[in-house]
């Protein structure tokens, strides 16, 4: 019986895997990335404090990925905003400028312990800061700092700010 059900598994495992979708998505190259960026962030996590050291260098980017109605809501002071759904090759240089390797340091929603508009809380395992970061590393900016804790947006070593 295992001789009949090997080439079976063997046939069938193929077909399985196989993406049937669009031809200009690529789920496999996604999680190869997203295994690729795992031991990248885990050492790019800092706490609040580093998060504000790194963003007081020259040329050091803030890059806020929460939509723009959120950012204008209130963000850390000092940030661009480029929500991720907008994030093109395109768009990011122009963002970030000519350099991939500048420092860019990223927050999200679930960096704030308020849930409350305009930094309501994500389910974990979908928090902004996670996308983002793979997003950036895949094109080609590898030079991201992620904070790393959840802080209150109230606390004023944060430097919270609005533009609406």
């Amino acid at each position: 019986m295992r001789v009949l059900l090997l080439p079976f598994l063997l046939v069938a495992t193929p077909l399985c895997a196989q993406d049937t979708g669009s031809p200009l998505i690529d789920y496999a190259g996604f999680r190869e990335l997203t295994s690729e960026v795992q031991p990248v962030r885990s050492e790019r996590l800092v706490s609040l404090a580093q998060f504000k050291a790194r963003a007081a260098r020259p040329n050091a980017l803030v890059l806020d990925a929460r939509s723009a109605q959120a950012f204008a809501e209130g963000h850390i002071a000092g940030a661009i905003n480029l929500p991720l759904p907008d994030f093109t090759a395109e768009s990011l240089a122009a963002v970030v400028g000519a350099n991939p390797d500048r420092e860019i340091l990223i927050y999200c929603n679930n960096n704030f312990t308020n849930n409350r508009r305009p930094v309501v809380t994500k389910a974990l395992p979908l928090a902004l800061n996670i996308q983002t970061f793979i997003n950036l590393y895949g094109y080609g900016y590898k030079n991201v700092w992620e904070l790393g804790e959840a802080v209150d947006m109230d606390d004023p070593r944060v430097g919270w700010t609005s533009t609406g």
